[in-house]
Formats: C-alpha cells, sequence, structure tokens
C-alpha cells in the first residue's frame, strides 16, 4: 500500500509539472462522447490520448470523476474505441500561451492555427481559466468606448470595461451587429469568439473581418458547432484569457462573445454526464457558476489601467426575453443589455434594436447631461409613436390634441432613419451624437 502512495505522489507531481506520466487507465465505457476509464492518476483538465481499434489515437480531456472512474469526454473527432483501451495523459491545458503574434489570426479552442499560416511564436502564457481579481482594484467606467454604430454611440453608450449583453431570437442580426462592432470600434485589440455557430457563418464572418484593414488588430476564435463540448468551453475560455493577456500590457480590448447560450449548452452536455441533477429548462447548477465566472473576468484593470469591455450575445429560445434562465442570469450579472426585435427586423429596421427593451447601466457616468437628455427625449418620442400608431391610423386622434404626441409623429421619420444603419457605414462618437441633437433639437 505504501508502494502504491509513494507511486501516485509521484505521478501526481508530473502532472503538475505539466508532463506526462507512465501510469494508464483502461476504458470501462462509451457513451457517445462521454468515456468511463478505470481511475487513473490525472487533474480536471488533462488532455489524454485513448488508442484506438484502428491503430489511431483519439484525442480526450478529463473533466470529472464518477465513482470509481475517471470521466472523460473525446475532442478530436470520430473514433473507434474498443473495451480496455488503454488511456494514457498527454499534458495540461490549463495555461494558453499569448504574445503580440496572435494579433491577425484565427485560432480554434485548442489554440491551433485555421488560417493555414505558421504557428505564432508566442513566449508568455495565461491561465486558461483567469484569475480572480480583488473586486477594490477594479476602477470604476467613466469614458465611453466608440462602437461605430449610431444607435449604440448615441442612445445606449458603452463605457470601457463594460459587460453587454445582446440578447435576441435566432436570425434577427446578432453575428451582423457583432461583425460591424469589430470592424469599426476603435478599440486596441478585438478578439472575436465563435462558439457553437454554423462553419458556414464562421467562414463568411472571418472573410469579411479579414478583409478589413483593421483584422491586423484582431484576434478570432472559432468553433463550430460540430466541435466536442469540452472545446467549446475551452474555446471561450482561450478567448477572454487572451483578452487578459492584452489588458495586463495596458491595452484597451473589445471581447465579443457569440454565443453566451451556446457554451451554457455545452456545460449542460457536461454537467449531466458527470450526473449533476439538471433544473429550469435542463440547466444543472454548473451553469450558473461558468456563466457568472466568466463574465467576471471582463472590466477595468486598476494596475495597468487597460481594459476588457465585453459584448455577449445571448440566443432566446422562440424570442422569450423573459422566461430563459440563461438570460435572466446574464441580464443580472452584466452591465446592461441590447435587445434585437424581431418585429423591426421584419420592417427591414437594421440593427433592430428594441431601445425601449435594452439599457446601458454605465451610460450616466460617460456622457454628458446633454446628451441624457436627448437620450431620453428620443426613446419617450419613438414609444410615443408605437403606443398610439393603431389609434392615428384607425383615425381616433386628431392632430392638435397632445403637443407631445404630435412632435412623436412628425419625428418618427427621423427617428427610425437615425437607428437605421447599414453594415457598411460607420459612425463614431462625436459624429452620433451631433446626428441626435440635429434630430431632437
Amino acid at each position: 500500500m505504501l508502494d502504491l502512495s509513494q507511486t501516485l505522489d509521484k505521478e501526481l507531481s508530473l502532472l503538475r509539472a505539466g508532463r506526462t506520466v507512465n501510469a494508464v487507465g483502461r476504458v470501462k465505457r462509451f457513451d457517445g462522447q462521454i468515456v468511463h476509464a478505470s481511475a487513473f492518476p490525472a487533474a480536471v483538465g488533462n488532455e489524454c490520448r485513448i488508442a484506438c481499434g484502428d491503430g489511431q489515437w483519439a484525442e480526450a480531456e478529463v473533466i470529472g470523476f464518477l465513482d470509481d472512474y475517471t470521466v472523460l469526454v473525446l475532442t478530436g473527432g470520430a473514433s473507434t474505441l474498443v473495451a480496455g483501451a488503454r488511456v494514457e495523459t498527454v499534458r495540461r491545458v490549463d495555461v494558453v500561451d499569448a504574445g503580440p503574434g496572435l494579433l491577425g489570426r484565427v485560432f480554434d479552442g485548442a489554440g491551433k492555427a485555421l488560417d493555414a499560416l505558421p504557428p505564432p511564436v508566442l513566449r508568455e502564457q495565461r491561465s486558461l481559466k483567469g484569475e480572480r481579481v480583488n473586486p477594490l482594484r477594479r476602477r470604476p467606467v467613466r469614458e465611453p468606448i466608440d462602437t461605430g454604430v449610431r444607435a449604440i454611440n448615441a442612445l445606449l453608450t458603452l463605457g470601457r470595461g463594460q459587460r453587454v449583453g445582446i440578447i435576441a431570437g435566432s436570425g434577427v442580426g446578432k453575428s451582423s451587429l457583432l461583425s460591424a462592432i469589430a470592424r469599426f470600434t476603435t478599440a486596441d485589440v478585438v478578439i472575436l469568439g465563435l462558439i457553437g455557430e454554423r462553419g458556414r457563418e464562421v467562414a463568411g464572418i472571418v472573410e469579411e473581418l479579414s478583409a478589413a484593414p483593421s483584422f491586423e488588430h484582431t484576434i478570432i476564435v472559432a468553433v463550430p458547432a460540430d466541435q466536442s463540448p469540452v472545446l467549446r468551453i475551452r474555446g471561450v475560455h482561450r478567448a477572454t484569457a487572451y483578452a487578459e493577456y492584452f489588458r495586463a500590457q495596458g491595452k484597451n480590448v473589445l471581447l465579443m462573445i457569440d454565443s453566451l447560450t451556446r457554451v451554457a449548452h455545452a456545460q449542460r452536455e457536461l454537467g449531466l454526464a458527470l450526473g449533476e441533477q439538471p433544473t429550469t429548462k435542463g440547466y444543472p447548477p454548473s451553469v450558473i457558476s461558468l456563466i457568472g465566472g466568466l463574465l467576471e473576468r471582463a472590466g477595468l484593470d486598476g494596475d495597468t489601467g487597460g481594459s476588457i469591455t465585453a459584448i455577449y450575445t445571448v440566443l432566446a429560445d422562440g424570442d422569450d426575453t423573459t422566461n430563459d434562465p440563461i438570460v435572466d442570469t446574464s441580464r443580472a450579472i452584466l452591465d446592461g443589455h441590447i435587445v434585437l426585435s424581431r418585429k423591426q427586423a421584419e420592417q427591414g429596421i437594421y440593427p433592430a434594436i428594441d431601445l425601449g427593451a435594452s439599457i446601458s447601466r454605465t451610460m450616466t457616468d460617460c456622457v454628458s447631461p446633454g446628451q441624457m437628455t436627448r437620450m431620453r427625449k428620443f426613446r419617450r418620442y419613438l414609444s410615443l409613436w408605437e403606443q398610439n400608431r393603431d389609434l392615428m391610423l384607425l383615425g381616433g386622434y386628431q392632430a392638435g390634441q397632445d403637443p407631445e404626441l404630435d412632435m412623436a409623429f412628425q419625428l418618427y421619420p427621423n427617428l427610425v432613419n437615425f437607428i437605421s444603419q447599414s453594415t457598411q457605414e460607420r459612425s463614431g462618437l462625436l459624429e452620433s451624437e451631433a446626428r441626435l441633437q440635429s434630430v431632437i433639437g
């Protein structure tokens, strides 16, 4: 028994040092992408390889322990596993290589280049899941960040270090809005995480962004929907770790994740495989913990002056923005949310931002009192028009009875033109504010 204990201690020390160990496990059970192996000394997050029946090796990652088993998830493609197959640890995957060579490149969840270029030279490392930050070290959000989108700049101004969610159903324009912001923003570094999206859409976004001059300051981490759930989770952590590296260099980073809901789905797959009890809509408790820890990694760094301004898209199933647990959890933690309206999209208004349901909680601290007043008037006029549109069309209201309502109907075409913006048109902060003043007065 003493010899076994000493052997385990030695193997665990090698694992902590990131070195390969000789101890192995054996495949006992295989269900889809989940592998149960006989218990062997491996830490959660270790990358392993499994001998296949065709003489190849399958890649997998340890995600937990259940009874007398070590539980792994396959991270590669289809494999021909057999009972009793050998399982070996390969390396740690809880750190990421980082450096300026990341800029202008496209990577997958494991950090492998997808753009057919040579691997970058990266001389530094960051923790994959970040380090907990003392909340007293975080500086307040005071400076606006230019997104290049007029409706956001003038009516939902975002601050450097703010975290905001874009909430919408499918096909309403979330990805198109993110692509426009990535091309138009004035941030020093842009990091776009495409997690769980369609492969065709990933290729389209990469092609569009790579043609823009700003791509030399952009990093893309792409993990399509056909990838393993553990790679999808690793992809969002990798994108965030890259952002933390550049923030530590004093840079202003814009981190965009599309989408947070796909990350939650991946964690739900892993949690249920480990025997967690499902709660609302089948999400286990680990999903809520993952979202909270992930969102808290963004913000301002009080030591270096750098910042991570984060935008997360949240998919509202069936356009339900009130009862979805992921939407509710995200909205409670974030510093604001932008809701996209399917009704406005059907009317041809893009970006289809529903101003009545959207809010930026840091806007008051980032803009002048005059702009806040004009923003409130804009929203007031737009709300009045929407509430009384049917009444006016049916002839139930006569002009002159309510001066404010008359003004709302008079200004409505200008309000719609202000919100609408082509994906090829850029509108900076000063330009957006000046145009808002010309519309409202």
